[in-house]
């Protein structure tokens, strides 16, 4: 499956971006799908993370309460909104994908990758 992003962006502390990631190449409704973020001299990071259907749904807790990961399977589509941003938050964000039931909150799991996006989160 083939993985675009888009919606980053530079905000100020306390801002708000909604990020997204249309797949394709695949049926989308097999893929778990997650978002994982990379910050320069870190390792990266689970961010959040979402079942086939949408329901269940798995947070890092340095976002827990702040970001909110959905999908719309009819549009091949799984979202990332991020509320309340913090200068921590600075990063390239990925959206990435496991054909696999379940949630996966661990990053090596995910064995399709998008190009990234990046969100910087400054005053």
């Amino acid at each position: 499956v083939q993985l675009v992003e888009s919606g980053g962006g530079r905000v100020q502390p306390g801002g708000s971006l909604r990020l997204s990631c249309v797949a394709s190449g695949r049926t989308f409704s097999e893929y778990a799908m997650g978002w994982v973020r990379h910050a320069p001299g870190k390792d990266r990071e689970f961010v959040a993370a979402t079942g086939w259907s949408g329901i269940d749904t798995e947070y890092a807790d340095s976002v827990k309460g702040r970001f909110t990961i959905s999908r719309v399977n009819a549009k091949s589509t799984v979202y990332l909104q991020m509320n309340r941003l913090k200068p921590e938050d600075t990063a390239l964000y990925y959206c990435a994908a496991v054909r696999n039931l379940g949630v996966w909150k661990e990053v090596w799991e995910y064995d399709s990758w998008g190009q990234g996006t990046q969100v910087t989160v400054s005053s």
